[in-house]
This record gives C-alpha cells, sequence and structure tokens, in this order.
C-alpha cells in the first residue's frame, strides 16, 4: 500500500494532487507544529488579469502551535471576498454549477478551526475527483508504518519546478492567452468537471 504523509493545504495546488495521485492512504499529522508562509490559509485562482491569492485570516500572532489549533479570524469577512472571487473567477466556467454547490455551504459555516475546514474541503475535493484515497490524522506515536514523507517541501517561497511531483499539462482555462500551471484545484475542477482526475494523473512526474 502506498502511503503518502503530507501538509493540509487550503483548497490546494494541482501539484499537491499530483504528489498524491497513485496514493491509497494519505497521512496528516495535526500535531505538526504551525509554519509561516505555508499553503495552509491561502491558494491562488485565475481572475481575468491576474492570479489572485486568497489568504484565511488566522486568530493572534500564531507562536509555534499544533495546526489544529490554528483558529479562523471571522472579525474580517473573509468568506464573502472569498466566495466573490471564486464565483468571479469561475461562474462562467463549464462545470461550475455542477461543483460550486458542493463548496458554497461550507463556506457558510462558522468552523473556527482552520485543519477541520481545510479537511472538509480536501474531502470535497477527492470526492469530486473520484479518487478512493483514504485521509489518515495521525497522532505523535502512532507514526510506526512506513510511507513517503513530503511534509514541508510543498511551500510558496519556492517555485514548484523546484521539486519533482508536478509537470503542468495545459487545460483550457477561461482568462488569459498563456496557460496558467499549478493553480487551486478549484481551477481544474471547474474548467475540466470529470476529467480532472485525468489531468492530474498526466501531471504526475513519474519516478
Amino acid at each position: 500500500m502506498k502511503r503518502v504523509a503530507i501538509d493540509l493545504h487550503y483548497l490546494p495546488t494541482l501539484e499537491f494532487f499530483s504528489a498524491i495521485y497513485d496514493a491509497e492512504e494519505v497521512l496528516l499529522f495535526p500535531k505538526d507544529l504551525y509554519q509561516r508562509q505555508s499553503f495552509l490559509n491561502r491558494t491562488k485562482i485565475l481572475l481575468a488579469n491576474k492570479v489572485e491569492t486568497l489568504s484565511i485570516p488566522i486568530k493572534g500572532r500564531r507562536p509555534r502551535i499544533p495546526m489544529d489549533q490554528v483558529k479562523i479570524d471571522f472579525s474580517q469577512k473573509w468568506q464573502a471576498i472569498h466566495l466573490r472571487g471564486i464565483q468571479s473567477a469561475y461562474g462562467k466556467a463549464p462545470f461550475f454549477e455542477y461543483f460550486f454547490p458542493y463548496f458554497e455551504p461550507i463556506f457558510q459555516e462558522q468552523e473556527e478551526s482552520l485543519w477541520k475546514f481545510n479537511l472538509e474541503l480536501l474531502t470535497i475535493c477527492l470526492k469530486l475527483l473520484r479518487w478512493p484515497v483514504r485521509l489518515v490524522s495521525v497522532e505523535k506515536g502512532e507514526d510506526s508504518i512506513e510511507y513517503l514523507d513530503i511534509r514541508g517541501q510543498i511551500t510558496p517561497g519556492r517555485p514548484f519546478l523546484e521539486r519533482n511531483f508536478y509537470r503542468p499539462q495545459p487545460y483550457p482555462q477561461l482568462f488569459g492567452l498563456d496557460f496558467e500551471p499549478n493553480l487551486s484545484i478549484l481551477d481544474l475542477l471547474f474548467c475540466l468537471g470529470p476529467e480532472a482526475g485525468t489531468s492530474l494523473k498526466n501531471s504526475a512526474k513519474k519516478e
């Protein structure tokens, strides 16, 4: 059985899914310490004139605490901003009307835990991709099984080309003449629909 340990991201990039595409289990570690400048609270979408980063505001100064203790700051109207951005970016995409209803209710919840919010979104993404992978939360001291550990490798601060997980496979996007690689999984799902899983398989770098 192939198991991959990876950080939990907010509506992850295509690189994230390329890295786990043939895993039977994806191991997530809620007690790992929060790292600044990570994909835990940010994702990228394609608007008409630019790539936009959507960031979820986090409470407090965020000392080195476990990931599952990071709390979302609801004093800012980020949910409306993110939903409006997603609708503006993909409202005319071929599969928007089919897939957006899966995501919208999750944004309308007041889930305080960023970990639980991201986990719910990732579960929906895997369902729409029709991938039978199991998500397993691993507590401290439970990681005696063998797995490929790529935690800490997929970060915003380094280009994906420096890593060996994702080989861009262009697909029709709504905006721009040039293909924009490695956006949020939303871009692929809304543009390709049921073909998204095949595209990701082709994007995964073979060892």
